[in-house]
């Protein structure tokens, strides 16, 4: 999953991203209204979590920049002002949702899931594919009844597979998904983390799931079941 955190209070800031890259988001920062209309413009993410009082340009600025042009991205608001007045107006500028500071980062991150879900139409935490289930509350992975240990990136990658099943992603999607700004593309490290991917997914399982479309991308993919794919 791909969050962009927009504050202005540096020290919010890097505690936000170090948490959220922890579990397993890639995280892009800004610290002001016209950098973070930057990146919107620039990037594609799952969910935005913006401070409303920003310098150059305000958050509720930002925000209805965004929905003018039709960007329907998760915004979750943050902001010292309890007022219901100020809620009214946030969720007016076309805001998800509205979290007061300070607040309990657990919090925050629940608030996030809920939004990501949503937006995916995915009403559950549970994502599961032939016998592979993947947490994305507890962040357990299983396979047939073998707990599987992965890293936060493998996590995160792998999180992006069983939420698009048969289909097939380009090295670029997954870069998109995965990955911030400051990844440097020119690098085999997709390649890494799918052969990692397949020896913590695959081995020693007869029904491989994660399948490799020749020039194109990767697949999770089922072939012992039938499919109009």
């Amino acid at each position: 999953m791909r969050i962009l955190v927009v504050e202005d209070e540096k020290s919010i800031l890097n505690v936000l991203a170090k948490r959220l890259s922890q579990e397993g988001y890639s995280v892009d920062m800004a610290s002001d209204g016209q950098e973070a209309l930057g990146y919107i413009e620039m990037g594609v993410y799952d969910c935005i979590v913006m401070d409303i009082m920003l310098p150059i340009q305000d958050g509720l600025t930002v925000l209805r920049q965004m929905r003018k042009k039709h960007n329907k991205t998760p915004v979750l608001l943050l902001t010292a002002k309890d007022g219901i007045g100020d809620k009214v107006l946030g969720l007016d500028a076309g805001a998800d949702d509205y979290l007061v500071k300070p607040f309990i980062y657990d919090e925050l991150s629940a608030r996030i899931r809920a939004l990501v879900r949503r937006n995916s139409e995915q009403t559950s935490t549970i994502l599961q594919y032939a016998d592979l289930t993947l947490d994305l509350t507890t962040r357990a992975v299983t396979r047939g009844n073998q707990h599987i240990e992965l890293s936060a990136k493998g996590f995160t990658i792998l999180s992006y597979f069983l939420h698009n099943p048969n289909r097939v992603l380009t090295r670029d999607q997954i870069i998109d998904h995965a990955w911030n700004f400051d990844y440097d593309n020119d690098s085999n490290v997709i390649d890494v983390y799918v052969g990692y991917l397949r020896r913590k997914i695959d081995n020693g399982f007869d029904n491989k799931l994660l399948h490799t479309v020749r020039g194109v991308g990767y697949v999770l993919r089922d072939y012992n079941e039938k499919s109009e794919y």
